[in-house]
């Protein structure tokens, strides 16, 4: 009957996409690939009540994973595989670009990374003179509310990489999209830094929810 009914929902995918499928069956299909002869429905229904979404399952803990009866380590890797899996391909796509003209061009994989974070990380992709990424660090992290940067560190790893350029990029776990008046300093501080080294920064991006961002450049608070 799990065999039965897993090959209904892999023949559906084929034919139809990810599109036609909810967020459960995603999940029980993940689930599915660590324990491929065991039905996972019931466990996938209880992830996703658990977390509330398909991305928050993607980023769950595996240790919170398993807290879940039915989901064992093999299941809760499959799932921790794909979504790495597929942090990866963001970031080699990003990496593969002619060049970054505005900040539609790096949300998705901001999204991706920094969306579901419980705390602050600050993130710098890094450029060159056509506007390719070179690099892209999680430099530091911090609290739900905070995280400290330090704009002597970012220009030295700039300077390490040849970057010419560099776009700031930090999450807020508590889904507010506007910059604190720490942000709007530190951008300040850091586009002065850069001046001095002929590094500039070409916007800093605040990733508040899945879908959702503020760019300093689109809003007008960096030239």
């Amino acid at each position: 009957m799990a065999e039965g009914h897993r090959q209904r929902l892999r023949d559906r995918f084929l034919r139809y996409g990810l599109d036609s499928f909810t967020d459960e069956e995603v999940i029980e299909l993940l689930l599915a690939l660590g324990t491929p002869r065991k039905d996972c429905k019931t466990q996938a229904r209880a992830a996703y009540k658990k977390f509330g979404s398909l991305a928050r399952v993607l980023e769950a803990d595996i240790d919170e994973l398993k807290t879940i009866k039915g989901i064992g380590p093999k299941n809760a890797f499959a799932i921790k595989f794909i979504h790495q899996v597929a942090r990866r391909f963001l970031r080699e796509r990003l990496k593969d670009a002619k060049g970054i003209k505005c900040a539609k061009d790096v949300v998705d994989y901001l999204c991706h990374t920094l969306s579901f974070r419980d705390r602050e990380v600050f993130c710098v992709l890094f450029l060159n003179s056509r506007n390719q990424i070179l690099d892209i660090d999680e430099l530091f992290s911090g609290t739900a509310n905070e995280a400290p940067v330090y704009p002597r560190e970012v220009m030295r790893q700039a300077l390490l990489k040849n970057a010419t350029s560099i776009i700031l990029a930090h999450n807020h776990p508590s889904g507010s999209k506007g910059p604190s008046k720490a942000d709007i300093e530190l951008t300040k501080s850091l586009k002065k830094a850069g001046e001095l080294l002929n590094i500039k920064v070409l916007d800093h991006i605040i990733i508040s929810g899945p879908s959702s961002y503020l760019s300093f450049m689109e809003e007008g608070l960096i030239k």
